[in-house]
């Protein structure tokens, strides 16, 4: 990669680490959030690695700003659920051929984005159920309790993400895949004789 690619791609980093800061402390309804398809999209483009650290560092600044108060004993919680989701993209990269076609991809990552929403509010449920234990509550109530206090926030989020994952993931990797002239994600479209 020549110094002009490295530049390039440091700079879209930045852009999309502000963006998605932007984005995530801005009030919002609860569990409707783009930082986790950033995330991904970041897994994707950069890589294991830095969707990992992008998602840490996403919810560490979230953890201290967010509009709903200080995260406390759930932050590391937070923290590793949006690994994940930088992890699960960079994983799905290396599975991607270069034929994929656009409506699979988009059905994958659809898919994707609601199994990233599931992990990470199971999750962050499991911090609430430790903050539970902490102040006295019998372990086993207190993740059933967590669990069932986070369900419909957890439904929202799915349905939310795999919505996002689905629509938006395919135009934005080739929109970013071409701004730094990266691998290329040929999403072609389906050939006509695989429709009757």
């Amino acid at each position: 990669m020549n110094h002009h690619s490295k530049i390039r791609k440091l700079a879209l980093l930045t852009v999309l680490t502000s963006l998605c800061l932007a984005i995530q402390l801005t009030p919002r309804p609860p569990n409707a959030e783009f930082t986790s398809f950033f995330t991904f999209i970041v897994g994707i483009i950069y890589g294991i690695l830095n969707g990992a650290l992008f998602g840490c560092f996403i919810m560490f600044v979230n953890c201290f700003f967010s509009p709903y108060g200080f995260a406390g004993l759930n932050a590391p919680f937070q923290m590793i659920g949006m690994a994940i989701a930088g992890i699960l993209g960079g994983i799905y990269r290396n599975y991607l051929s270069k034929n994929i076609y656009q409506k699979r991809f988009c059905l994958e990552t659809a898919i994707l984005g609601g199994l990233i929403a599931i992990i990470f509010d199971l999750i962050t449920n499991c911090g609430w159920g430790v903050s539970f234990i902490l102040s006295g509550m019998n372990p086993t109530l207190a993740f059933f309790t967590a669990l069932a206090s986070g369900t419909p926030l957890a439904i929202i989020h799915t349905l939310s993400n795999i919505i996002v994952f689905g629509v938006l993931t395919a135009p934005l990797v080739k929109i970013l895949d071409n701004m730094i002239k990266g691998e290329g994600f040929w999403l072609k479209k389906e050939p006509s004789y695989l429709h009757p």
